[in-house]
């Protein structure tokens, strides 16, 4: 699949900076503020941005490894149960979201059970869960390249609605280990340096779970384009996520990148177009081991530290007051000449 992403057009960025300057303020005094506000009127092509129905995505789906490694110390069924807890307005990021104004969005990407249907659930389910990457490729580049468009597609219907910012969250147990994965491979880093605790692994657990991915590694050698890595070590929900960073970038929409496992899809992304990263924020480092290598790879500064380590798009929603605050000081917030005050 091909996404024909633009480069951002900075015809405006000097109109814009003089704007921010000449608010009733030190130059640069609103710091990183600023920088938020210019890459967000630039996206938009205006010197009046706007933050026009934010959305957050959950995309949740199930991998195989689980079923045969302990990857995560938790059972695979509690997938499950999360995205029923999404539905139900009981996790963390329906409180965040609901605090901050944003709408929510939770996607069956591949999760190993039968959801009834709802009207706040997208069905999208392409297999009940990936396989198990250690003997095969979780999945074919045919079903890789489905889950590319089916992201798409996503973001294309929440765009036709008149959002114009949006952010990707994850739910999927062993879906760190993918992470760790597509990070090693994509920036040459020792999957050592890429593998955490996870969703609470104790320091035995982790060293169990990086034996089971250098096996996973040494079987797949000859994945070596964007497209053959992800089919390789991919959940159906990372795909979706990356088809879903590209299609906001080709709508020049406003994406704010989550996490670890968020971030580890964008890299897949971004290989398949850089372009894609002039449209992102990044909200936080997460507290995972190797995000924040990750963010430098690809040279992000990302807004908040909290130490997160939830994923669901937490990091995301925490950051959304943010971009509204940029946007809304470079809207009202008066300029010395029509305030009166005097500019040194």
């Amino acid at each position: 699949m091909k996404f024909d992403i633009k480069k951002i057009d900075t015809t405006l960025e000097k109109e814009i900076q003089h704007k921010i300057n000449f608010k009733t303020k030190p130059v640069g005094s609103l710091g990183i503020l600023e920088n938020i506000g210019t890459q967000i009127s630039l996206i938009q092509n205006t010197l009046t941005p706007t933050i026009s129905k934010p959305t957050i995505v959950i995309f949740a789906g199930d991998h195989g490894v689980v079923q045969n490694h302990p990857v995560s110390p938790f059972p695979q069924e509690v997938t499950a149960q999360m995205v029923l807890n999404f539905l139900q307005g009981g996790a963390a990021i329906n409180v965040f979201s609901e605090l901050n104004e944003i709408d929510l969005k939770v996607v069956d990407s591949g999760v190993n059970f039968d959801f009834e249907n709802n009207p706040n659930l997208i069905h999208a389910k392409i297999n009940p869960s990936t396989k198990d990457y250690t003997k095969e490729a979780a999945m074919s580049t045919q079903d890789c390249e489905k889950a590319l468009g089916k992201g798409a597609d996503i973001v294309t219907k929440i765009f036709s609605t008149g959002c114009n910012t949006i952010g990707f969250g994850e739910m999927g147990i062993g879906n760190t280990s993918s992470a760790s994965l597509l990070m090693s491979s994509f920036t040459n880093t020792p999957i050592e340096d890429c593998t955490g605790k996870g969703t609470g692994h104790t320091e035995e657990g982790v060293k169990t779970k990086v034996d089971i991915l250098k096996k996973a590694q040494s079987i797949h050698t000859n994945a070596t384009s964007a497209i053959e890595t992800l089919a390789a070590f991919g959940g159906y929900e990372i795909a979706m996520i990356t088809g879903a960073f590209l299609q906001a970038a080709k709508l020049q929409m406003t994406i704010l990148v989550d996490g670890f496992i968020t971030t580890s899809a964008l890299l897949a992304a971004s290989k398949m177009n850089k372009n894609v990263l002039d449209y992102c924020i990044f909200s936080h480092t997460s507290g995972e081991k190797g995000h924040k290598k990750m963010l430098e790879s690809i040279n992000a500064k990302p807004l908040l530290n909290f130490e997160l380590r939830l994923g669901e798009g937490t990091g995301a929603a925490l950051a959304i007051p943010a971009l509204k605050a940029a946007v809304a000081f470079i809207n009202k917030m008066a300029s010395f000449e029509s305030a009166g005050v005097s500019n040194l």
